[in-house]
């Protein structure tokens, strides 16, 4: 399976560029958190015009900066998508409150549903299968709804370590999407391994679930900084990539880069062109410049400047 042409973290030798790679990144994603938006001065200088963003929700964020940031980047033409963490979700009252200001202040009409990182609910609600029954998404018009999906299983939902639990909200998910007008997808966490990952994809498609796969891939970053998100974000077996090139001391300060993955799950979507895995959704963890920067270098759009006619 041929690879791109790197030299250490330079970028692609000219002429290099894969077109299989370059046909992957169209239309990527990728996530952003209020903090680190507040740091780009516009982000029309760096990502593609009408690039679906995710806003993110940490815990203990404001729900006023949610949306102050998700207005700011759909007035600079982007397609905002923010994060629903249903455990930090008091009451239906707070979800309906939540929905009329995205559509309101930042014309949102698409959601990113997930249980949320929190250990304990801080309200009625524990799950993203619970936001979708309530209903308010359906009543409230939104025309997309993305839910969580996890290659390499989730301790959270499975503490043993298997898929079990995993396995059965994806088919109450698919039997939701069946019967939503709204579209639907599957965002996944990130991994470093594209074999675990095609295979995961290629069970699902067995097992009739058909929801189109968003998959997760880490930007650029610093070996240390990804070792440390990957262990925080619960990555699986895929985690010993990184573990494996930290033995290496020769590139222990050299930028990770995400080339491999999606070297091989691009020329996977090639080769199989009914494929589920659809899309890329980028996870910033070395900065939202940066993996835009190396999107672009690896065939992804570029950004239109600003002042452009």
């Amino acid at each position: 399976m041929a690879l791109l042409n790197f030299k250490k973290s330079e970028g692609p030798i000219a002429g290099s560029l894969s077109p299989e790679v370059e046909a992957f990144l169209q239309g990527y994603s990728i996530e952003v958190m209020p903090r680190t938006a507040s740091k780009v001065e516009d982000f029309r200088a760096i990502l593609p015009k009408g690039t679906r963003v995710y806003v993110a929700h940490i815990e203990g964020t404001p729900i006023e900066d949610m949306v102050s940031t998700a207005a700011r980047l759909n007035a600079e033409g982007f397609d905002v998508m923010p994060h629903f963490p249903a455990r930090i979700i008091k009451d239906q009252a707070t979800l309906t409150d939540w929905i009329a200001r995205y559509q309101g202040e930042a014309n949102v009409n698409q959601a990113l549903l997930l249980a949320g990182g929190v250990t304990k609910p801080h309200g009625d609600y524990h799950s993203s299968m619970q936001l979708m029954e309530s209903g308010e998404f359906d009543r409230a018009g939104f025309k997309r709804l993305h839910v969580a999906g996890h290659p390499e299983g989730n301790k959270d939902i499975d503490p043993t370590g298997g898929m079990a639990n995993v396995d059965e909200a994806l088919r109450w998910k698919q039997d939701f999407s069946n019967r939503s007008d709204a579209e639907m997808a599957l965002a996944t966490q990130f991994a470093f391994e594209s074999g675990p990952i095609i295979e995961w994809a290629k069970s699902l498609k067995d097992a009739g679930i058909d929801i189109p796969i968003h998959i997760g891939i880490a930007g650029p970053a610093k070996l240390q900084t990804m070792i440390k998100f990957a262990i925080a974000c619960g990555v699986g077996p895929s985690l010993r990539v990184l573990q494996r090139r930290a033995k290496d001391v020769t590139k222990l300060l050299l930028p990770f880069e995400p080339t491999e993955v999606i070297s091989e799950l691009a020329a996977h979507a090639a080769a199989n062109p009914d494929t589920n895995i659809v899309k890329v959704h980028f996870f910033p963890l070395g900065g939202i410049k940066t993996n835009a920067n190396w999107a672009i270098s690896n065939g992804g759009s570029a950004a239109v400047p600003v002042n452009a006619s």
